[in-house]
């Protein structure tokens, strides 16, 4: 029995972390394409720098939903 509750405290904090661990990347990457969006279209001619930057933004912001995602696997399949 004991077993049991242990896994579905595991299955419940995984899903936890997944749920708040991938709200803010979702939300930091749509502020981040629409703020420079919005850049591209007052100056065209900085499009280049603007979609370079945004992408490296984007990528930096997504390592933190990856991070949650590492944990969620590891309370997962390494708690026993």
């Amino acid at each position: 029995m004991e077993h049991a509750i242990l896994k579905a405290g595991c299955a419940i904090g995984a899903g936890i972390c997944m749920g708040i661990g991938a709200i803010g990347p979702g939300i930091g990457e749509g502020i981040a394409v629409s703020k420079a969006l919005e850049g591209m279209a007052r100056q065209p001619e900085t499009t280049g720098t603007l979609r370079t930057n945004m992408i490296m933004g984007c990528a930096i912001a997504e390592t933190t939903g990856l991070y949650s995602l590492l944990i969620s696997f590891l309370i997962l399949f390494a708690v026993n």
